[in-house]
């Protein structure tokens, strides 16, 4: 709270020097200026010549929220057409630790359908949508992840075998599950990048076997793919932005 404190007093009055904010804040000396010192370590703050001031950390934090904020209603109208277009149902969701939580779901037309609960919370490594918010990381975050998704699920698949189709999803784009979640429920999933590049979301197609074959899964990757891009470029990633992940 402390440190919460440093920045609002900053936020108000920097640049502020050391002494100033020792007044402000009503700490002794060596506090105030450790509690400065973790701050400017971290990127929240910056030491000029005239005292602190905001640090650059704190453009990406708000960068980052914005794009939180705005993901369900920037992508409601996209997952809508898709909804329309496949007649499946069409589920967002954002990642929350090793964890996927569901944030919007459009029902499909069909005579039976894939119904997620808004909030629900699932591991990562046991839905199409968490595969997707992974993409970009590493087999480390991925085998956590798997680890995790055993623990409360009792994957069937071998951790390897989860290592290897993870990369073979991140070269497609966008990835599969083939019932390993829930029986008899397929799904096909792409990530959306916000400004910043970074994965904030993930979308999924999904449906039920009888619908979703194996031909029909393949035959989905573009289209699927391409409402997550067409997501993030409204959320204003570039698909020629140098930083973040791979671009399709």
């Amino acid at each position: 709270m402390r440190g919460l404190d440093v920045l609002d007093i900053v936020a108000q009055n920097g640049p502020i020097a050391l002494r100033d904010l020792i007044d402000r804040i009503g700490l002794s000396r060596s506090t105030t200026h450790r509690l400065a010192s973790a701050l400017v370590e971290r990127g929240m703050l910056r030491p000029e010549n005239q005292g602190y001031v905001l640090g650059s950390k704190l453009l990406w934090l708000d960068a980052q929220a914005r794009d939180a904020l705005s993901l369900p209603a920037v992508a409601r109208p996209h997952l809508e057409r898709l909804a329309r277009e496949q007649f499946d149902a069409v589920n967002l969701a954002i990642r929350d630790e090793l964890l996927v939580r569901y944030v919007d779901q459009v029902r499909g037309s069909r005579r039976i359908e894939v119904r997620s609960v808004i909030g629900e919370t699932r591991p990562l490594a046991s839905t199409g949508l968490g595969k997707a918010l992974m993409l970009d990381e590493g087999e480390g975050a991925w085998r956590a992840a798997y680890r995790r998704s055993k623990r409360d699920t009792h994957a069937a698949e071998s951790e390897e075998a989860f290592v290897a189709r993870m990369a073979t999803y991140r070269d497609l784009g966008v990835t599969f599950d083939i019932e390993e979640n829930e029986d008899r429920v397929r799904c096909v999933a792409a990530p959306i990048r916000g400004a910043s590049g970074r994965i904030i979301g993930a979308l999924s197609l999904s449906s039920l076997p009888q619908y979703m074959d194996d031909a029909r899964m393949k035959a989905l990757v573009q289209p699927v793919r391409a409402v997550g891009e067409a997501i993030g470029l409204d959320l204003g990633w570039s698909k020629q932005d140098p930083d973040g992940a791979r671009r399709h």
